[in-house]
């Protein structure tokens, strides 16, 4: 079997077992040129299964968060299931939101490698998606998260009120969204509120896989970040978050993974799923219910964290403790 007959049973089987495409119904393959040959094995995967099943690549945006255009938006709202293998991460955006809304179930998969693809189906999404929704409903009963970890991070974050979001792969219901591969629970902290020190040590979206022992430590007060520490991953991170002022610098996101498949390999997509660790993002909250509506979503992952919700221990050293 070719890689490329791989890739397509892989896309066949997530589109059946994860997204539940039925015969009836109408595929929107959403792709940009460097992820084109996944993007054509889940084409040739619908065409299988489906009625119709459309194929569109687009221009890559110049970074995560920035919508697609407007022709597809209208396609996405139109079509019953969008799979959305791009460079850059359409989960924060109007787009997005607006298609759900519509009834569309949309799978987004920002930088998704071949072998990402194949060894997420190892994992059995049943119990993914039983161990995500048991940390959605301890996030939920809780007032405030402390998360601490070797490399340096100790941060208080409030999160009373804040409804946390399950992403457990199974996007099987007219609305509902989520990554491929998947695996995490999360929620927006209480803006304007997050005091403390993150120090990213796993990987870093825009950036990739963090080695040499090198880390990017950002200093949080009032919900922002007002300082960033560390070597050339640092310093592109400015970079990067730079034009976008302060509402990219929110503190976004807190996550924790739950896929125990997933490996860090630095792709976001798959690293923030990795069970045993925690990330914090930064800028574009408003699919979360906030405020800040900035064409940048940039995701961090934090190795052996130690988190504490309203004082009781979710994980210790990385071990995920239900």
């Amino acid at each position: 079997m070719t890689n490329n007959s791989k890739l397509r049973e892989a896309a066949r089987t997530a589109l059946l077992d994860c997204m539940s495409l039925a015969q009836g119904e109408t595929l929107l393959v959403v792709t940009d040129e460097p992820l084109r040959e996944i993007g054509w094995a889940f084409f040739e995967a619908g065409k299988e299964i489906c009625e119709d099943s459309a194929f569109v690549e687009i221009e890559p945006r110049s970074g995560h968060g920035i919508d697609p255009p407007a022709v597809v938006a209208a396609a996405m709202a139109a079509a019953d299931v969008v799979v959305m293998p791009a460079s850059t991460s359409f989960t924060h955006t109007a787009t997005r939101v607006e298609a759900c809304k519509a009834g569309a179930r949309v799978a987004t998969m920002p930088g998704i490698l071949p072998e990402t693809l194949l060894r997420s189906l190892e994992a059995d999404y049943n119990e993914i998606a039983a161990r995500t929704e048991a940390v959605t409903r301890l996030l939920n009963k809780s007032s405030v998260a402390r998360l601490r970890a070797p490399s340096g991070t100790d941060i208080t974050i409030p999160i009373d009120g804040i409804e946390a979001i399950s992403s457990t792969g199974l996007i099987r219901e007219p609305g509902s969204y989520g990554n491929l591969p998947s695996g995490e629970s999360y929620l927006m902290p209480k803006e304007g509120a997050s005091e403390g020190v993150v120090v990213i040590d796993g990987s870093m979206a825009g950036i990739g896989k963090l080695e040499g022992g090198e880390t990017i430590t950002l200093l949080v007060d009032g919900g922002y970040v007002t300082g960033i520490e560390g070597k050339a991953a640092a310093r592109k991170l400015e970079s990067i978050l730079e034009p976008f002022g302060e509402a990219g610098r929110n503190l976004a996101e807190l996550g924790v993974g739950t896929n125990h498949a997933a490996k860090v390999c630095g792709s976001i997509l798959e690293d923030e799923k990795v069970m045993g660790t925690v990330h914090v993002a930064l800028g574009n909250n408003i699919s979360m219910g906030g405020t800040h509506d900035v064409k940048v979503h940039l995701d961090g992952i934090i190795f052996r964290p130690t988190l504490e919700l309203d004082g009781k221990q979710l994980l210790v050293d990385g071990d995920l403790r239900l």
